[in-house]
C-alpha cells in the first residue's frame, strides 16, 4: 500500500509541475530556477560570500551550446554576490546545495545586456545554464569534526607531536574519492601537528582514540588551496576525509603495564638473566592478532634482559610472578621500529597479553621443602642406597605430568647411579622413611632444553611431590658385593669346584648366588643380579678368554691402581 501511495504522490507532483510550467511563463523580468535534482542531504547551500566550484553547459534559447566548463575539464571557481559573476548567475547559484543541479533562464538585463559579448554572445542574449554545484566553502570557515563512532574505552587520545597509523578515504565534497589507504592495503603514518600534514588534517587528528572513526571536512586554505596538490587534487577544492584512528604513540613513551592477574603467593620475581616460559597473543592496537604462542601450541621460551627479545618485552617481562598474567604494551621504538617485521607493520603499536608458566636462573640449584619429617630420623638416604618413593610431579603452573599414586606402584631407584635426573638425584638424598618433601628441578638439572617429547616440555621446572617409602642400604661406593663374614683364604678354590684350575662364568655366578643366599655375602640393592655377576666376573677375567684363573683372580683390596665393582 505504501509503495501505491508514493507512486500516487510521484503522479500528481508530475502533474503539478507540468501544469505549473504551462501556467507559470517566464516573463523574462527575472531570473528563473528550475532544481532539476536536490540530493537528499543538504548539510549546508550557498550564501552571500561563499566560494563555489560548479560545473555547466551554457547555451542559448534554440539549443545552441556558447560555453561548457566540461570541454575544459575544469570546474568554474568563483566567489558569491561579490560581482565576479553577472548579476543573473550569482543570484541563481544562492541557496544551491552540493551535487544540486539546476536549469537557469537569465534575461539580458542580469546577463551581458545590449552589448554581448563580441563573437560569444550576441546583445539581449537570453542565456540557459545546465549548473551543478560541486564545492562550497566560505572564508571563515574552519575544519569540521563529525565523529560516528567512538569506543567506550578511550584511555588517550591524539595530542600534538603524537604519532599515528590511521586508514582513510579522501573524497570531494560531491562524494568523488581522490584517494585511499584501503586501496593502498597500507595505512597512513606520520607525526601530528608538526607540520607533516596539511593544517586541517593536523588539526582534525587531534582529540581522536584509537578505534575512533570521524569525517573531518577541510576548506581549501587549510588543504592545498588555490593550486592544489599538481594531481588528483584540484585547486579551491573542499576535502572530506573519513579517517580510521588504528594506532597511537609518543616517540617519549615506554612500556605500559597492565596487571590482570597477580597470585596471591608469589616468592619470586623474574629479574635479569632469568630464564622464562610463557604464552601469549600478540596484537595491534586495533585488536588485529598477529601472533600466539597458543596457536602453536607451545610456550616461548627465552633469557630476559639480555636482548633475546625486543627492548620492551625484556622490560615487560621484569618483576613478574609464576602463573601472572600481564598486559604489556609496546611502543614502536622499543619494538620493531619504522620497518616492521612479517605481519607487524612498520611503525606499530604492539599490544601483548603474557602468561607466565615458569622461571629460573641458570644458577638455581635444587630447591627442597620438607613438608613432614618423622620424629625417628636417623637412617638418611645416601648414594648406592636403593629407595622406594611415590611422586606427584607437576609443572610450576600446577600441570600434572606424572603420578605413581595414579598406577598405584612405587618409582624404585638406586641413588647415584643415573637412574633419575640429576636433580632427582639431589633431591632425595639425606632423606628418611616416611619424610615428605617438595623438590623443585631447573631444567639444566631435569630435562634440559629438549624435555621429554610428549611429556615433558623443554626447559621447564619440574616440581615433585614426594615420599620415601622404604630404604635399603647399599654398598660402599665402588663395590657390587661385599662379604658379610671372613674371606675364605683359598677362595679361588672354593669357587672353582671341578678343581681344573680355571673358573667359568656359570661357577662364578652359582656360587655368588649361594653366598648371598646364605647371608654370607651381599649384592648392591636395585640392580640385576645376572648383570652383577657378568660385570664382577669381566672384571676377573682380565685378559678377556671367558675363563678367570688363579693369577687373574684378586679381591677388592688387593688392586692396587685399578678400581673394579669386584670381590
Amino acid at each position: 500500500k505504501s509503495v501505491q501511495i508514493n507512486l500516487i504522490h510521484f503522479i500528481f507532483l508530475m502533474i503539478y509541475i507540468y501544469t505549473d510550467t504551462l501556467i507559470l511563463e517566464w516573463d523574462g523580468a527575472d531570473v528563473r530556477v528550475e532544481r532539476s535534482f536536490v540530493p537528499p542531504r543538504c548539510p549546508r547551500t550557498v550564501r552571500q560570500g561563499d566560494f563555489v566550484r560548479y560545473h555547466y553547459h551554457g547555451s542559448f534559447p534554440g539549443g545552441r551550446r556558447f560555453d561548457s566548463s566540461y570541454d575544459r575539464g575544469s570546474t568554474f571557481n568563483v566567489f558569491v554576490g561579490k560581482g565576479q559573476l553577472i548579476e543573473g548567475m550569482d543570484k541563481a547559484l544562492l541557496g544551491m546545495c552540493v551535487n544540486e543541479r539546476r536549469f537557469v533562464k537569465i534575461p539580458p538585463k542580469l546577463a551581458y545586456g545590449s552589448e554581448g559579448v563580441s563573437g560569444v554572445i550576441p546583445p539581449n542574449a537570453v542565456l540557459h545554464f545546465d549548473v551543478l554545484l560541486i564545492d562550497l566553502w566560505n572564508s571563515e570557515d574552519e575544519v569540521q569534526i563529525q565523529t560516528y563512532f567512538k569506543p567506550e574505552n578511550c584511555t588517550r587520545t591524539v595530542q600534538v607531536s603524537d604519532f599515528v597509523r590511521y586508514h582513510y578515504n579522501g573524497t570531494f565534497l560531491d562524494g568523488t574519492l581522490f584517494d585511499s589507504s584501503h586501496n593502498r592495503m597500507r595505512t597512513y603514518d606520520t607525526y601530528v601537528g608538526i607540520g607533516w600534514l596539511i593544517p586541517g588534517m593536523d588539526k582534525g587528528l587531534l582529540g581522536m582514540c584509537v578505534g575512533e572513526k570521524r569525517i573531518i571536512t577541510i576548506p581549501p586554505f587549510l588543504a592545498y588551496g588555490e593550486e592544489g596538490d599538481g594531481k588528483d587534487i584540484p585547486g579551491q577544492a573542499s576535502l572530506v576525509f573519513d579517517v580510521g584512528l588504528l594506532d597511537l604513540h609518543n616517540p617519549k613513551d615506554g612500556i605500559t603495564i597492565e596487571n590482570q592477574q597477580v597470585p596471591e603467593s608469589c616468592e619470586r620475581k623474574s629479574q635479569t638473566g632469568d630464564f622464562l616460559r610463557y604464552h601469549y597473543n600478540g596484537t595491534l592496537m586495533d585488536g588485529t592478532l598477529f601472533d600466539s604462542s597458543y596457536s602453536r601450541n607451545h610456550t616461548y621460551d627465552t633469557y630476559i634482559g639480555k636482548g633475546y627479545v625486543i627492548a620492551g618485552m625484556d622490560e615487560g617481562l621484569l618483576g613478574v610472578c609464576i602463573g601472572e598474567k600481564r598486559r604489556v604494551i609496546i611502543p614502536p621504538h622499543l619494538g620493531y621500529g619504522e620497518e616492521g617485521r612479517g605481519k607487524i607493520p612498520g611503525s606499530a603499536v604492539l599490544v601483548f597479553d603474557i602468561h607466565v608458566i615458569d622461571f629460573h636462573n641458570p644458577s638455581d640449584s635444587v630447591s627442597i621443602t620438607t613438608r613432614y619429617k618423622p620424629t625417628n630420623c636417623t637412617v638418611l638416604s645416601k648414594r648406592g642406597d636403593y629407595l622406594k618413593y611415590h611422586y606427584n610431579a607437576s609443572l610450576l603452573d600446577g600441570t600434572l605430568l606424572d603420578s605413581t599414586l595414579n598406577i598405584g606402584k612405587t618409582y624404585n631407584i638406586v641413588l647415584g647411579s643415573g637412574q633419575v635426573v640429576l636433580g632427582m638425584d639431589m633431591g632425595l638424598r639425606d632423606m628418611c622413611v616416611g619424610e615428605r618433601r617438595r623438590v623443585v628441578i631447573p631444567p639444566h638439572l631435569g630435562y634440559g632444553e629438549h624435555g621429554v617429547e610428549g611429556e615433558v616440555p623443554g626447559s621447564a621446572v619440574l616440581v615433585f611431590d614426594i615420599e620415601l617409602l622404604e630404604l635399603v642400604s647399599g654398598l660402599p661406593e665402588g663395590y657390587m658385593f661385599i662379604w658379610n663374614d671372613e674371606v675364605s683364604p683359598n677362595l679361588f678354590e672354593e669357587i672353582d669346584q671341578d678343581n681344573n684350575g680355571e673358573v667359568l662364568l656359570e661357577e662364578f655366578s652359582e656360587y655368588i648366588q649361594a653366598q648371598v643366599n646364605s647371608g654370607k655375602g651381599k649384592l648392591a640393592p636395585g640392580f640385576d643380579f645376572e648383570m652383577i655377576v657378568k660385570n664382577m666376573f669381566a672384571n676377573q677375567d682380565r685378559n678377556g678368554d671367558g675363563k678367570i684363573l688363579a693369577d687373574e683372580f684378586k679381591l677388592k683390596d688387593q688392586e692396587s691402581r685399578e678400581e673394579h665393582d669386584e670381590l
